[in-house]
């Protein structure tokens, strides 16, 4: 089993593909790790070295891996942090490519775009990219609130809201969206809330609201639930799987107090979360 995984590196600490490798490897899963950028670190330190990769150096690591037969091999495509708009096209060149050669692959987009406490942080050239050419050629995609609501183009504050304009968004491409960090009337105070839509279903977790916020948060979970599916998980139990995973590595972080996720010293709670927090299937008005 094999997952290609195209995002962004650093050297200190744990984002894109810093954050998503390891975590796949874990549950027996060989991952093709194609950077985007290679920086020292995140943004959000005093000082950050490197660079955004120049597309003509990516496009040759993408052909590269293609002919070494990753693209028959694998079993999902993985995006994340794509650092330019000319990088975002070929990234959709390639998964139009690899479906074509491998047409049982699936590609997971997770659209890095922004959240709600900075706004867009990404080059303005790329979200309509991500939005037009990668979600439709997507068959999960897994933006936060904020990214859910650009790429649908409305507002959405309750859960039949947010099912009804999923399954909108269905029929430009994915056929299952998941979004995180949902902040929606009737969410508890001091929980968190995941869901999962699809066609025929749709799915919710709650999880208890820790008291930090890493960067990276969206990458790990993304990687958590592709590996999830790529093992074979329905979505509800993928959902299930990634939440409680995601709440252990926080839990495991804050009881450090450290800035950067404590990724490696929690693989026993990514591997078997503990506790494990139960889906509960939701309908729409």
């Amino acid at each position: 089993m094999t997952v290609i995984s195209i995002q962004s590196q650093v050297a200190w600490g744990h984002v894109g593909n810093s954050a998503a490798t390891f975590p796949i490897q874990l549950h027996g899963i060989d991952v093709v790790a194609v950077p985007t950028t290679l920086l020292s670190n995140r943004p959000g330190y005093p000082t950050i070295r490197g660079r955004v990769l120049d597309v003509q150096l990516v496009a040759d690591l993408l052909r590269g891996i293609e002919e070494r037969g990753a693209v028959e091999r694998a079993r999902m495509i993985l995006s994340g942090y794509l650092g330019s708009a000319d990088i975002a096209v070929d990234v959709a060149d390639f998964v139009t490519r690899a479906k074509a050669a491998n047409p049982g692959l699936l590609y997971c987009c997770d659209p890095v775009l922004g959240d709600r406490d900075r706004g867009m942080f990404v080059r303005p050239d790329i979200p309509p990219l991500v939005r037009d050419q990668l979600c439709p050629l997507a068959d999960i995609i897994t933006p936060n609130h904020f990214e859910f609501e650009f790429l649908c183009g409305a507002r959405v504050t309750t859960t039949d809201e947010i099912v009804a304009q999923a399954r909108e968004l269905m029929a430009r491409g994915p056929a299952t969206i998941v979004i995180t960090s949902a902040e929606l009337a009737g969410t508890p105070d001091g929980e968190i809330e995941t869901l999962a839509i699809e066609r025929t279903g749709a799915w919710r977790v709650r999880t208890p609201r820790v008291p930090i916020s890493p960067s990276g948060t969206g990458d790990l979970f993304a990687a958590l639930f592709v590996a999830a599916r790529v093992r074979g998980l329905a979505t509800p139990d993928a959902l299930s799987h990634a939440a409680s995973g995601i709440h252990g590595v926080l839990q495991r972080t804050a009881q450090r107090g450290t800035e950067e996720m404590r990724i490696v010293e929690s693989a026993d709670v990514m591997l078997d979360p503990k506790p494990r927090f139960a889906t509960i299937a939701i309908s729409a008005a």
